[in-house]
């Protein structure tokens, strides 16, 4: 019998909508994935079964196969548990599976059955909403970043038994809706450091004012120890304050990286960015085999800070002359088709600065 449960993945900063088709066919027992998982997907399938059996379900002792459709994208992360796990107990006739129809299903599994946390829910709750979905079942942890996407009913869940019990339609699972301007409001937090606490240095602040009033690029050259480092702290706290689309935009990609504070969905203060003087191109910018944002991404909205300017390597100071100059950064990779064509990644850069001595 074949099941198919809908799940997602990230590619870059955007999400990507997967099936998770189940096969359970006779045969010796075995367990195959395939789709082009990476190795947190391959193991997936201990975790599967160890909380499918303590949860209190039969593991079938037959050919399993797993099948994450598209199957030209690269699958990462261990988002795939819970719906995984879902398609074999919908295979095996313990779930509908038409009960599953429309929803999303996001979760790593524990050895017990538990559900934790996982990255990248804000993305796919913004997908979810696009596409117009039914709801988007996901950890109980992860609903403060889920919740702040209006329009999509959010179904967090604790425990694999618990969501065949939602299934079912043993429990009642209210979806939670929020206002998200006034969740913004809530999460609003006083920065440590502000610009009212520096004494003198007039003319150092009237430029700082000047570049926060008009988004420009400052380079600050002074002595050691005369407050270069200091006043660009505080630069963020005479920023303007960022509205809802501003505040979703930058915690998309700290919902991606997994930086996101625990309970807090959106990040309504300015980030502010400070690489080491070690940091590689692709930390800066972005990159990597599979795409993920660099400290630049990180930066959007708010403030990128290299100190000791001089001191960066020249290779990851000349990845910053296109960004700087159009505004946005595109990383391609060709390592495949899949990412040839999504892997366009367009970040704006709010403010940069750099200190050196």
């Amino acid at each position: 019998m074949i099941a198919r449960i809908a799940s997602s993945t990230v590619i870059g900063i955007d999400a990507n909508l997967v099936e998770v088709e189940v096969d359970i066919a006779k045969g010796l027992p075995s367990f195959f994935t395939v789709g082009l998982p990476e190795a947190a997907v391959r193991e997936s399938k201990d975790r599967v079964k160890s909380a499918i059996k303590n949860s209190g379900y039969s593991f079938p002792a037959d050919r399993i196969t797993v099948n994450l459709a598209p199957a030209d994208i690269k699958k990462e992360g261990t988002a795939f548990d819970l719906p995984i796990a879902l398609g074999i107990l919908a295979a095996t006739g313990v779930i509908d599976n038409s009960a599953c129809d429309g929803l999303v299903f996001l979760g790593e599994l524990a050895l017990d059955g538990a559900i934790r946390p996982v990255k990248g829910v804000l993305p796919v709750a913004i997908t979810a909403y696009k596409d117009k979905l039914r709801g988007l079942v996901i950890p109980e942890e992860n609903l403060s970043e889920a919740v702040v996407v209006k329009g999509v009913p959010i179904f967090p869940v604790n425990s694999l038994a618990q969501t065949v019990q939602f299934l079912r339609g043993e429990i009642d699972s209210s979806a939670l809706n929020y206002e998200s301007s006034s969740f913004l409001a809530e999460t609003n937090c006083t920065d440590s450091v502000d610009m009212q606490e520096v004494r003198g240095q007039e003319n150092a602040k009237r430029a700082l004012e000047i570049a926060s009033a008009g988004g420009h690029n400052v380079l600050m050259i002074g002595p050691p120890g005369s407050g270069k480092t200091m006043l660009a702290k505080r630069l963020p706290s005479i920023l303007p304050s960022m509205n809802f689309q501003e505040a979703l935009e930058s915690s998309k990609v700290y919902s991606i990286m997994g930086l996101l504070s625990k309970g807090r969905g959106l990040i309504s203060e300015r980030p502010f960015r400070s690489p080491h003087h070690t940091v590689s191109d692709a930390g800066l910018i972005g990159g990597g085999h599979q795409p993920k944002p660099g400290e630049v991404s990180l930066a959007h909205n708010g403030v990128l800070f290299l100190d000791e300017l001089p001191e960066f390597k020249k290779n990851v100071l000349e990845v910053l002359r296109q960004p700087i100059e159009d505004g946005k950064v595109t990383i391609s990779r060709a390592s495949s088709s899949a990412i040839s064509r999504l892997a366009m990644i367009f970040w704006y850069i709010s403010s940069f600065i750099s200190a050196t001595n």
